[in-house]
């Protein structure tokens, strides 16, 4: 079927493909694996001294040195006596606990853990190096400055710049102490449904190759300066290339599309010295040769082969978060199978004594050679002595505890300033002149948290306010320093836009790091079905005979033809980081000021439909809105008309699953703790400890990074997720549906436990007694438990009110882990007579 556009749309369409078809980078196709020449050649003298060192280490000190433990779970004693190669803080994770710790104090304690590593009774010792995700800046650091997320530097598209930002993020870490960045991420995005898409710079491979090598170049130099860091590339390999673009998913491509697509960034990262890379959580099924290598973690052809033998790297091989626990037959605590297939260093936040208990354990039993050992031990030792690490405390570096070093707001505000993507252009020239009355109105323009996106002080990056962010300004900020004549209105209520000469409407989306930020199969790139307050307020001020220019803050491309629609003028402005002057650059301008271009073009394909994905320039059938490459100049003007604002109701896909708690969605029923009548709700940060009496609520892992709460029952109370609205579950989920949700029971009851799905605080059944089947599963690590629904039904649960799909009350001692609550379509696990 033909589908007739206007003229005016075809002439868009057409003149964005021909922008793909100019700027997407081709590259001859390579049948065969590279191998690699690193920036950071082979030195004989240090390999004699790493043959040395490690000759006259005990097998304890050779697991130690290859285990890492995450800073709330370590203390330096534990350096000294477990002989710990490194340590690492996660996001969210401060010295102290202290979100606003300062450079100096994170020196102090990286001074300490140093110490600790160098009185060992080792015979050489053997310092500890300190990891970071420091992925746009120092973004842990209270103060520090943020830059564009690299899909953001991505659309600026400049070797120069990413070479820059990447030394000045050396500088920052540097002067907190720490050696080691976990960066860049060379990830290629094939799906933008997933949460991470906003961590690569492109869908084209040849443009996160062109960026990967500079990045890696600034932070490390050649590890000769006090302001370089080790890099690490990462997630090896295809982490953007998961089928529905889901965390921790399977990437199924041929080896073929492996080296022309998802290995891109690692080639350019290896030739420019990277001395580390972090292997991935997902999967690789080679569909095309009928070959399915299983979890990278595990996979001795990826981490072996592949990347030690064929390309030649000779840096170590650190895992992701728990990353080994992930491969079948394994666990957090032991995972030979991990260390066999090449993994050097152990990512071990929590569990890491037993790690080394049971590694060592591994070794005299021979389930691991001792030469893999010494491989893995060897090439840590060459890493720390080219870094420099064995000859000076942290706190000798010339940028040691120094605060000024944390910041780069020019740097940064550049950086934004080229990273904007003008895709409308039809209403006012732009920039406004400041004396121009404005209306601002948006969620966004005064939200640091919104701005700076995930991975941000925070993990996911809730949970912050301005007050976190004392060196930043937010876009508001920046129109009010530029000196326009600004009025502000979040929700554009109680203000007449007839009034003004223009209106600015900052929206987008919130906060989100990796597994919260996927969109699951069956959802939308709707960003209106997530975010309506967007929709609404651009229709507050839409048709009010003033221009409407619209700043959109996203992580990745998403389907707004509602909102374009409702403005004038419509900028992909990504994730912008702590400088919004750079917004504001590009928005106002004094009298007699020169006005900034815009440089950006798309490094993401612009969905046209709403259920447009995968949808990457090069494709069979490529027909975006607009194209990788596509963005306006200031003065070149759209014309777009008006586009097809109509979508499925129901999705894209049919599904089985409705989220009451997870990654899918944390946001519909968040949880809550009831003692009495009191009631404290979790809140969106996923660090922070509550408690009641009664019960306390602490962040937990079941199957992935604090993914779940591990609740502890002291005395009568109740753990719920609750919501505003029903669950409204189809009737046919009656009689096959199931509640389905993970746990691990650390302490069985010593009273009795119910589990309910309820209608608030209004009758809608009797709760069923759970006392057995907790009893039963205590000390039995990770399990899932699937509830049938007519359970509950037979109880009086009435499934068209329910509220309350999730609640557990122990009247007594208990201590359980929760996490990942959905209902859905599924087999039971547990039988209606076990509950009463």
């Amino acid at each position: 079927m033909t589908t007739h556009r206007p003229s005016h749309i075809r002439l868009a369409v057409a003149s964005a493909l021909a922008a793909a078809a100019f700027c997407a980078t081709a590259a001859p196709q390579i049948t065969a694996w590279p191998h690699l020449k690193s920036a950071i050649a082979p030195d004989a003298a240090l390999e004699a001294r790493v043959r040395e060192i490690v000759g006259r280490m005990t097998l304890a000190q050779k697991i130690g040195q290859m285990t890492q433990a995450e800073l709330k779970a370590v203390t330096p004693d534990d350096m000294r006596t477990y002989y710990l190669g490194s340590v690492l803080n996660g996001g969210g994770s401060w010295p102290h606990n202290d979100k606003h710790a300062s450079a100096g104090d994170w020196l102090k304690l990286a001074d300490a853990f140093y110490d600790a590593s160098m009185a060992t009774d080792m015979a050489v010792k053997v310092p500890m190096i300190w990891g970071t995700d420091a992925v746009h800046g120092h973004n842990n650091v209270y103060g520090a400055t943020m830059y564009p997320h690299n899909i953001g530097l991505g659309a600026a598209r400049d070797p120069e710049l990413v070479q820059a930002i990447g030394a000045a993020t050396g500088r920052a870490v540097r002067a907190t102490g720490i050696a080691w960045v976990f960066g860049p991420t060379v990830a290629v995005v094939r799906d933008d449904r997933w949460g991470r898409t906003y961590e690569s710079f492109s869908e084209d491979p040849q443009l996160v190759r062109r960026l990967s090598g500079p990045y890696v170049t600034g932070l490390q130099g050649a590890l000769k300066d006090d302001a370089n860091v080790i890099a690490s590339i990462k997630h090896y390999m295809a982490d953007g290339g998961t089928e529905f673009g889901i965390n921790m998913g399977v990437a199924k491509v041929s080896e073929r599309d492996m080296m022309n697509i998802h290995a891109q960034g690692y080639y350019a990262g290896i030739e420019a010295g990277a001395q580390t890379v972090m292997a991935s959580f997902n999967s690789w099924n080679d569909v095309a040769a009928g070959k399915d290598y299983g979890k990278v973690h595990g996979s001795r052809y990826m981490l072996t082969d592949i990347l030690k033998d064929k390309m030649g790297f000779d840096g170590f091989v650190v895992t992701d978060w728990n990353g080994h626990g992930e491969v079948p037959g394994c666990r957090n605590d032991g995972c030979a199978q991990a260390i066999n297939a090449g993994i050097d260093m152990v990512m071990v936040p929590n569990d890491w004594k037993a790690f080394i208990s049971n590694t060592i354990r591994d070794v005299e039993a021979g389930r691991i050679p001792m030469a893999r050992i010494d491989d893995a031990v060897s090439r840590i030792v060459r890493v720390k002595l080219r870094a420099g690490v064995f000859d000076k405390r942290p706190s000798q570096s010339a940028w040691a505890g120094k605060d000024d070093a944390l910041l780069a707001k020019d740097l940064g505000r550049r950086a934004v300033r080229e990273s904007l993507v003008l895709l409308k252009n039809e209403g006012p020239a732009l920039p406004l002149a400041t004396n121009k009355r404005i209306l601002v109105v948006g969620k966004a323009a005064d939200s640091m948290a919104n701005q700076t996106g995930g991975w941000a002080l925070t993990w996911q990056g809730t949970a912050n306010t301005n007050a976190d962010f004392p060196k930043a300004e937010t876009i508001l900020a920046g129109l009010k320093a530029a000196g326009a004549d600004v009025t502000y209105s979040a929700d554009a209520a109680a203000v007449d836009p007839a009034r003004f000469d223009a209106v600015i409407a900052v929206i987008g989306e919130a906060p989100y790091a990796e597994g919260d930020g996927d969109i699951v199969p069956s959802g939308t790139l709707r960003h209106s079905s997530r975010y309506p307050e967007d929709l609404a307020v651009l229709q507050k001020v839409h048709g009010k005979g003033k221009p409407v220019v619209t700043v959109f803050l996203s992580g990745r491309p998403l389907w707004v033809n509602d909102l374009l629609n409702l403005s004038d003028t419509f900028i992909a402005a990504w994730l912008p980081g702590t400088e919004g002057k750079g917004v504001s650059d590009l928005l106002v301008t004094g009298k007699g000021a020169k006005p900034y271009e815009f440089k950006g073009k798309l490094s993401f394909s612009w969905p046209k439909s709403v259920c447009q994905t995968p949808l990457n320039v090069g494709d069979a059938g490529y027909a975006p809105l607009f194209a990788y490459g596509y963005g306006l100049k200031r003065g070149q003007r759209s014309h777009i008309g008006t586009l097809d604002a109509t979508y499925p109701a129901g999705g894209c896909s049919a599904s089985d699953t409705y989220p009451v708690y997870g990654q899918a969605d944390r946001a519909s029923f968040p949880l809550r703790i009831v003692s009495g009548t009191a009631v404290q709700p979790l809140g969106a940060d996923l660090n922070a400890g509550t408690s009641l009496p009664g019960i306390s609520v602490a962040i937990a892992q079941i199957k992935t990074q604090q993914d779940a709460k591990l609740v502890t029952w002291t005395a009568p109370a109740a753990f719920e997720a609750h919501g505003s609205k029903p669950l409204a579950l189809p009737a046919a989920l009656a009689d096959k549906g199931v509640l389905r949700f993970d746990t691990i029971v650390q302490q069985a009851p010593a009273g009795k436990v119910t589990i309910a799905m309820a209608c608030g605080a209004a009758a809608c059944g009797t709760p069923l007694d759970a006392t057995r089947l907790f009893t039963g599963l205590a000390g039995k690590g990770r399990q899932e438990v699937a509830i049938p629904l007519a359970c509950f039904r037979a109880r009086g649960a009435d499934l068209a009110r329910i509220d309350t799909p999730f609640r557990v009350t122990s009247d007594g001692v208990f201590t359980a882990a929760f996490g990942n609550v959905d209902v859905s379509v599924g087999a039971a696990t547990v039988r209606c007579e076990d509950l009463r």
